[in-house]
């Protein structure tokens, strides 16, 4: 396992780690919080790829949130829970609270649309696939075959992709094999359900949320009509098996 990246607001700057807790419901820090829109609409990095020069960093411990701006001013406090909030979540209506305190307001007026911070009321967080996705899996040498067929002229920062455990040391897409099988992953079981389609926030910098570098089309030249659960796949998403302690360097191997 060569790292690990978890994004605590779904949308924001993805941050990496050296270590997490993996418990039945995932990462508990990972996602735990949403931007909707007005209209109680998520909103993420493919509406506003600004997002992405926002860092946040929250301590689930302390319940305490804070966002450092492109500007280089943080906005930070206690996490207070207000109304219920029937989100829009991609097809589904999922229950959130909308979060008090600066936040929002904060998250507006710096990028220039109304936005609301929300944490998702389910245990798992705001993850794209519910409970079936509370793990997903990259391996390195995915990444850097996307970046070989879009024509990157360097490294492809695995971040774009937004996943939770990059592996080294296998194959391109050789986790397309691993859907069903339980896998050990450091202190912990896993078992992929499905591979991960994407999105055009894989164009995106990681960083400056800018689109600069075509995955999709990259995907489509040499990855359409693989057998793959979703289309246009890279990666693979599951489920927690045996909770552990997950960190960088540890052994990805068939359980």
């Amino acid at each position: 396992m060569v790292a690990l990246t978890i994004a605590p607001v779904k949308g924001l700057r993805a941050l990496e780690r050296d270590e997490v807790e993996l418990t039945l419901a995932g990462v508990r820090e990972n996602r735990r919080f949403l931007l909707v829109d007005a209209d109680s609409r998520m909103v993420n990095a493919k509406r506003l790829g600004a997002l992405q020069t926002v860092v946040p960093d929250y301590d689930d411990a302390r319940r305490t949130l804070s966002l450092r701006f492109a500007d280089g001013s943080v906005v930070a406090g206690p996490i207070e829970s207000g109304k219920r909030i029937a989100a829009r979540f991609f097809d589904a209506t999922i229950a959130t609270q909308e979060v008090l305190g600066p936040f929002s307001q904060a998250l507006s007026e710096r990028l220039g649309t109304p936005l609301r911070l929300v944490e998702n009321a389910a245990e798992w967080g705001a993850i794209d696939r519910g409970r079936d996705a509370t793990v997903t899996l990259i391996s390195s040498a995915s990444v850097e075959r996307v970046g070989v067929a879009a024509g990157a002229a360097g490294p492809v920062d695995a971040r774009r992709f937004r996943m939770l455990i990059e592996v080294g040391g296998v194959a391109a897409h050789a986790e397309d094999a691993w859907v069903g099988r339980p896998l050990a992953v450091g202190g912990a079981v896993v078992v992929a359900r499905g591979h991960v389609g994407r999105c055009v926030v894989t164009k995106r910098d990681p960083d400056s949320g800018e689109a600069d570098l075509d995955t999709l089309r990259a995907l489509a030249s040499y990855r359409a009509g693989s057998e793959t659960t979703e289309p246009l796949s890279c990666g693979v998403y599951g489920t927690v098996l045996q909770p552990g302690t997950v960190r960088v360097g540890d052994a990805v191997e068939p359980a």
